[in-house]
C-alpha cells in the first residue's frame, strides 16, 4: 500500500468577481466574462426588486433578563461557591443530544 502526503490546509473562499475585460491574445477583441456582465446587471435587478415590509409581531423585542438572579449567580461563581454537579450536566447534555437527533 503506498503513502501519500497531504500538504497544509487553508481556508477556502470564493474567488473575487473583479469585472473586469480580459484579453484572450494579441489582435483578438477584448472578452467580458459572464461575472461582468451579471455584476453589471445586479443594480438595475436590485432596483426593480419588490420591497417586502415586516410586522411589527415578528419583532423580538427585548430579552426578559433577571439582572438580580445574573447578578446572584455572578457572585456565586466569583467566589467559588457555585453548584456544580456533574451528573446534572450529564444529564442535560445527554437530553440536548437526544433532541437534536430525534426527527421532526
Amino acid at each position: 500500500m503506498s503513502s501519500f502526503e497531504i500538504g497544509a490546509s487553508r481556508p477556502v473562499s470564493a474567488a473575487p468577481n473583479t469585472g473586469q475585460v480580459t484579453n484572450v491574445g494579441q489582435g483578438s477583441k477584448p472578452v467580458q466574462t459572464e461575472a461582468a456582465v451579471e455584476t453589471a446587471k445586479a443594480p438595475a435587478a436590485a432596483a426593480a426588486a419588490p420591497q417586502v415590509e415586516t410586522s411589527d409581531a415578528v419583532k423580538a423585542g427585548a430579552a426578559p433578563v433577571d439582572k438580580e438572579r445574573v447578578a446572584t449567580i455572578r457572585h456565586a461563581i466569583e467566589t467559588g461557591t457555585y453548584p456544580v454537579l456533574p451528573t446534572k450536566i450529564a444529564d442535560a447534555m445527554i437530553a440536548a443530544g437526544m433532541l437534536l437527533r430525534s426527527p421532526k
